[in-house]
């Protein structure tokens, strides 16, 4: 029973872990299972049809065995990192005894034991981001997909700002295989700041954290998505956490003293923070709120006075003036704490560089895609050990328009007017604005005000930070996500 049809030995593309003759539509038909995961069937008049390549789960009923599988919405058939998205699809046969039954059913198991996927999640839904349109993507497009491949859940709504990080921070990880964020990017830089503040914050970094894109910016998903070719939906999303792939994640440090904040996508200042801060009145819009503000704001440009210090990353030593940097030795690293107090890098034994303002925008990143749209940093790596910084000190208006047009390619970063380079660490020391000396600018990581100067948006408003020096550190590989690689 186990032996494989001569006919197809040879253009299986793994070993077959089963083969054996079955009934499909009532026609007798071989049907093979590879040690890759794929179901084949040779069929009447045909050589060879591929059934499936992404088995969900499996269920006996009666004398048949129903195999949950996915196929590719545009016509072919789901294969790994291939291109599309996807749909659900049965494929039923019915084994011609009942030895050859319990063999399928022993063997489709193992297959499933083997592929270390995840059994149960804490999923976290945020009801208030984007369009507001995640609990209906959870219902409708996560929950089926993750009950199809037996995946238990945890669900917990997002009832405030922080829900998250307060759930994470006294949880017990030991439960779950992962957590999921149905969300824009806040819910999962809330859950890594969580888990970075608990005593066992070594053990808890290595629960791998999923994204289902439901907000406004979802540059984290799409980094991972783009890269493998497949679309940033909540579909090829939930595939790939069910896959149980990971990968590693760097974590910046940003400091100033005693105060930490834990970065995993972006720190902003000038032109972007504002785009990204003050356009928050036109949420209602999702993503195409940042353009249409963009527009605005550079019709009325601002630039700041400051100055920006950095270690630049092998290669790139050319960027800006030789400097000595005055560190702030308690954030770099500390023995008192329990909790993650950021990389033990000597911050003040390394060669430091400077640029002086004025400046329209400053941006560092720490993954490609700050947006599903916005390529920020096309060649920002998931877990190098750096920061992709881009700087603009002056442009002319015209040339700024061009230039956010390139924005969704990442063409942006080869103008004249953009600087473009890679930095170990960073210094930040904002100044005020140069056509209105009395207001100040926002400092803005992952979406969220860390600073507010005068008289800047909602500078009422309380910050974790003041607007004033702070200093940026990387920790390579720090989380762990999941991924569709």
């Amino acid at each position: 029973m186990d032996r494989q049809p001569e006919r197809e030995t040879d253009e299986l593309s793994s070993p077959a872990i089963i083969s054996d003759r079955v009934l499909v539509n009532g026609v007798v038909t071989p049907l093979t299972l590879t040690a890759d995961g794929e179901l084949r069937s040779t069929e009447s008049g045909r050589r060879k049809s591929t059934v499936a390549k992404e088995i969900l789960s499996f269920v006996v009923e009666g004398n048949k065995v129903r195999v949950k599988t996915l196929v590719e919405r545009r016509g072919g058939i789901c294969c790994g990192g291939s291109g599309g998205d996807y749909a659900r699809n049965d494929f039923v046969f019915e084994p011609l005894s009942d030895e050859s039954r319990k063999l399928w059913s022993d063997k489709l198991h193992q297959h499933l034991e083997s592929l270390g996927r995840p059994k149960k999640l804490l999923v976290f839904v945020n009801p208030f981001g984007g369009k507001k349109s995640a609990r209906k993507i959870f219902q409708e497009e996560v929950k089926p997909l993750f009950d199809d491949a037996n995946i238990q859940l945890e669900i917990q709504e997002t009832k405030y700002q922080l829900h998250a990080k307060e759930i994470v921070r006294s949880m017990d990880v030991s439960k779950y295989d992962g957590i999921v964020c149905v969300s824009g990017d806040g819910i999962l830089v809330e859950v890594v700041n969580g888990l970075l503040e608990r005593a066992d914050w070594k053990t808890a970094l290595k629960l791998p954290i999923g994204m289902v894109p439901a907000g406004s910016g979802n540059g984290m998903i799409k980094s991972l998505l783009e890269p493998v070719g497949l679309p940033c939906s909540a579909t090829s999303a939930t595939i790939s956490i069910i896959r149980g792939r990971t990968r590693s994640l760097d974590v910046a440090t940003i400091s100033q003293g005693a105060t930490k904040f834990f970065s995993v996508l972006m720190l902003a200042w000038g032109l972007v923070a504002d785009i990204d801060i003050e356009s928050e009145k036109f949420r209602w819009m999702g993503s195409a709120r940042f353009d249409i503000y963009g527009l605005q704001r550079i019709i009325c440009l601002r630039q700041y006075n400051g100055r920006i210090l950095f270690v630049p990353a092998p290669g790139f030593e050319s960027y800006g003036q030789r400097a000595s940097c005055s560190v702030d030795k308690e954030s770099c690293g500390s023995d008192k704490a329990l909790v993650y107090q950021g990389p033990d890098t000597k911050l003040e034994d390394l060669d430091w560089r400077e640029m002086k303002g004025p400046f329209v925008s400053v941006w560092l990143h720490n993954v490609p895609w700050g947006a599903e749209n916005t390529l920020a940093a096309p060649d920002a790596k998931f877990s190098d050990g750096f920061l992709d910084l881009i700087v603009m000190k002056d442009c002319p208006k015209l040339a700024l328009l061009s230039l956010m047009t390139k924005l969704s390619d990442g063409t942006h970063v080869q103008s004249p007017y953009v600087s473009y380079l890679k930095v170990k660490a960073f210094v930040l020391e904002p100044g005020a604005r140069i056509d209105e000396p009395d207001k100040e600018g926002i400092i803005d990581s992952d979406g969220e005000v860390l600073a507010r100067g005068r008289k800047s948006y909602k500078c009422d408003q309380k910050a974790l930070m003041s607007y004033d020096k702070l200093q940026i550190s990387v920790d390579q590989g720090l989380a762990t996500l999941f991924s569709p690689e």
